[in-house]
């Protein structure tokens, strides 16, 4: 049960922090920035935030600017959701999806290999 009021929580803080992006003023926070997944710890004092930026070159310096805006951020989460403790955000580089597209492009080169070798 207490699971399922964490993964509630997880979700509703990555909906808050993806409207809350745009609000960022530091400059280093620009570009397609998306939150893929929070992680809360069960006693509600930490969340792991992945963040996934579509230019590979600029991910350092998200990080840097989010973590920098972590403040203004956890404070206006604070007054979105009605929790007892506001977790303390930890920004972290989400490589999920360049893992994904890598094994993806696997199977594919193995599929034109196959089909190739049949003809």
């Amino acid at each position: 049960m207490a699971s399922n009021r964490i993964g509630r929580i997880n979700e509703e803080i990555q909906r808050e922090l993806a409207s809350l992006l745009r609000t960022v003023k530091d400059p280093r926070v620009h570009g397609l920035v998306t939150i893929t997944n929070v992680d809360t710890t069960s006693d509600l004092r930490y969340a792991k935030v992945y963040v996934s930026v579509l230019d590979k070159s600029d991910v350092k310096e998200v990080i840097k600017g989010l973590k920098s805006a972590g403040g203004y951020l956890r404070r206006e989460l604070g007054h979105a959701l009605s929790l007892r403790y506001t977790p303390e955000l930890i920004f972290t580089e989400d490589s999920s999806i360049d893992k994904g597209t890598h094994i993806l492009k696997l199977i594919n080169d193995i599929e034109r290999k196959e089909s190739g070798g049949v003809e």
